[in-house]
């Protein structure tokens, strides 16, 4: 992935450079640039590229689309950014002139952040199983005229490190990516000067806290399940004499950690299991997401959950129809062992709320109904409290980080009633499955403001597209940051 660096001009070493084009603005271009776009049918539509022949010595021009300019938003700009770096990606060095682009009510800084997170997130490779790497695009120069954007560039990189640091998470195999593993990984990323206290708890102390669904659902497996916990304080800047300290809101986060999921012995399709080793993206994103928080200068108290274990089929997997009883002391009817997230999320939901933050918030891959419903970019939003889930779409909308508010229909609830316990982990028929996911984790989530985003298929792309390769995504690490950083 490229390094990028700042500048107050296109450097000699730059072998291509770009030239933000709106619409309106291929009409103006020089007679030779226009001729090449008219011939080649670019017409400064979002994403279209168009690489021109260098003239002499100097560097490749790369037009790029903007559309309409009244219509340029942040997460255009973003798109953008990616289409070029996607168009250069086999030069070494290139520079672009995309951070000073003038979008109408978004800030400078915001800009460049969408400039950097195109140019990196669009040429992310996981290489770590490859015998063979070629070298690619290695740096990327923002020439911008603007002040005060080493700060910006700290923050916008700190956040790409967390976004390319889940994806490795997601796009790493289930059977290398234990839960030990994990933990491995938390630690080598909350150590001195992160601003990160990690705490790890093992069976041992998993049994004494109770955590009953995370040990049913590890019964299946040879891995020890883990409960990882990380705690955020901000720096506390200094107080005025006479006047009271302000008290500093304190966020839960809790993210889904299943490293692979066969489904237990409701056994899953081939098919089905072929991307499982991304059912733990929730925690991933959670987890990254802690990773940023020191350099976004986000100014509350955070406190991430984290249960890990695979769910598998051993000889003492749980079986349909076994109970649990969860953290919270309510007991839990397993009718079907591949609904196993909501298990774990259960206690880790309990433990968040006994804390009395001042809001929680989950992600999960918790069901395929919130894609079936959404499609494969956006994910789902259930929430509590509608100024919480209007936080959480602000910051979707400011990141591009798709996501859409579902309801949670207390007349559904009826579907979880169970026979011999307190309530069964699956719904009464095929419909509503993640409203009805939604409604059992609010068990759990305790009377303090909680939402629920069920991120689904969202944490893995198909295809190369826009800031997203092949692979895993990294969803949620943005979103999840900027909603942090702009909490007051």
């Amino acid at each position: 992935m490229p390094t990028v660096t700042l500048s107050s001009s296109v450097p000699k070493t730059a072998s291509a450079v770009d030239i933000p084009i709106t619409t309106s603005d291929v009409a103006k271009l020089p007679a030779d640039k226009k001729k090449a776009a008219k011939l080649q049918g670019f017409e400064g539509k979002p994403g279209q590229t168009l690489v021109l022949s260098g003239s002499g010595s100097g560097p490749v021009e790369v037009l790029v689309g903007l559309g309409p300019k009244k219509e340029i938003t942040a997460d255009r700009v973003r798109q953008a950014a990616a289409a070029f770096a996607r168009s250069v990606v086999r030069h070494n060095v290139v520079a672009t002139t995309m951070a000073d682009t003038m979008v109408e009510g978004i800030d400078p800084s915001t800009v460049l952040a969408a400039v950097v997170e195109g140019v990196r997130l669009s040429t992310y490779r996981f290489t770590a199983h490859k015998s063979k790497v070629k070298d690619r695009l290695s740096k990327v120069v923002v020439v911008t005229s603007g002040s005060g954007r080493k700060a910006d560039l700290t923050r916008v990189n700190a956040v790409v490190d967390a976004v390319e640091l889940a994806r490795d998470l997601v796009n790493e195999p289930g059977g290398s990516l234990t839960p030990a593993a994990f933990v491995a990984v938390a630690k080598r990323h909350a150590g001195a000067g992160t601003g990160l206290k990690l705490t790890v708890w093992d069976t041992a102390r998993i049994k004494r806290e109770k955590l009953g669904g995370l040990l049913a659902v590890n019964q299946g497996s040879v891995h020890p399940p883990k409960f990882l916990i990380l705690d955020y304080k901000p720096k506390s800047g200094p107080v005025k004499a006479g006047s009271k300290k302000k008290r500093v809101k304190r966020i839960a986060l809790v993210g889904k950690g299943i490293t692979f999921d066969s489904g237990g012995l409701s056994l899953k399709t081939a098919t089905g299991m072929m991307t499982m080793k991304g059912d733990m993206a929730g925690a991933a994103a959670v987890l990254a997401a802690m990773t940023a928080l020191a350099k976004s200068e986000v100014p509350v108290a955070v406190t991430c959950y984290i249960p890990l274990t695979d769910n598998m089929t051993g000889g003492d997997a749980q079986r349909p129809g076994d109970v649990f009883t969860a953290r919270n002391g309510k007991t839990v009817e397993v009718l079907n062992t591949d609904a196993e997230g909501r298990l774990v999320l259960a206690d880790a939901l309990s433990l968040a709320a006994e804390s009395e933050p001042d809001a929680i918030i989950d992600m999960a891959t918790l069901t395929g109904s919130a894609s079936a419903a959404l499609g494969t970019s956006y994910a789902a939003l259930m929430a509590t409290d509608d100024k919480l889930a209007a936080r959480i779409e602000q910051a979707s909308a400011r990141t591009g980080e798709k996501l859409w508010r579902l309801p949670l229909p207390t007349e559904y609830r009826r579907q979880l009633d169970s026979q011999i316990a307190d309530l069964k982990n699956i719904g009464a028929g095929p419909y509503g499955g993640a409203l009805v996911a939604g409604l059992f984790l609010k068990e759990f989530a305790g009377p303090k403001p909680w939402a629920h985003i069920d991120i689904g298929l969202a944490m893995m792309s198909d295809v190369d597209r826009s800031i997203n390769r092949k692979g895993a995504t990294g969803y949620g690490v943005r979103v999840l940051v900027d909603l942090l950083r702009n909490w007051k």
